[in-house]
């Protein structure tokens, strides 16, 4: 049977419950959200004004706010707030993969040496050798004698500046 103008299928009362549900959880995320951060959402002033007042509320109070902010949401097209949250996740997996990349590779440094140095300038051709190599033979001193690892650290901000270039 095809829908008519006389008859438009309506959504079930479950339906419409996990559809709210799922508002609600988006204005939770909203709330744990900093100000800094949420201005590259798109959020009308009403929906901003309502997450800020629950960035202060008490937890009953907090409960009942949620719910607010989850009826203001099903008056906004939620399909780009949910694209610009999961742009920001995918922007924070992969800063996390690069900090981990740049630790493999600070590790490599320390472990395998020249071998090892070679094959990261033949990744990053703009690295000087000279600074690489004197910032890993730092770190591996200062690892053989117990110090704290200051040129360790120093080795892994000259990989993070080098792969930002």
């Amino acid at each position: 049977m095809e829908p008519t103008d006389d008859y438009i299928e309506e959504k079930s009362k479950s339906q419409l419950k996990r559809e709210a549900d799922a508002l609600q959880k988006i204005g939770e995320q909203l709330i744990n959200m900093s100000a800094h951060e949420l201005e590259d959402i798109p959020l009308p002033d009403n929906l901003v004004s309502a997450i800020e007042d629950a960035r202060q509320m008490k937890k009953g109070a907090l409960k009942r706010q949620r719910q607010f902010i989850g009826k203001l949401m099903r008056d906004v097209d939620p399909a780009p707030i949910i694209d610009a949250l999961e742009a920001r996740k995918a922007k924070a997996l992969e800063q996390n993969r690069n900090f981990h990349r740049l630790e493999a590779w600070r590790d490599r440094l320390l472990d395998e040496g020249d071998a090892a140095l070679n094959e990261f300038l033949d990744d990053y051709p703009a690295a000087d050798r000279q600074k690489l190599r004197q910032l890993t033979r730092q770190a591996t001193k200062e690892a053989e004698q117990g110090k704290p690892p200051k040129n360790a650290r120093n080795l892994f901000r000259y990989l993070r500046e080098i792969s930002e270039q």
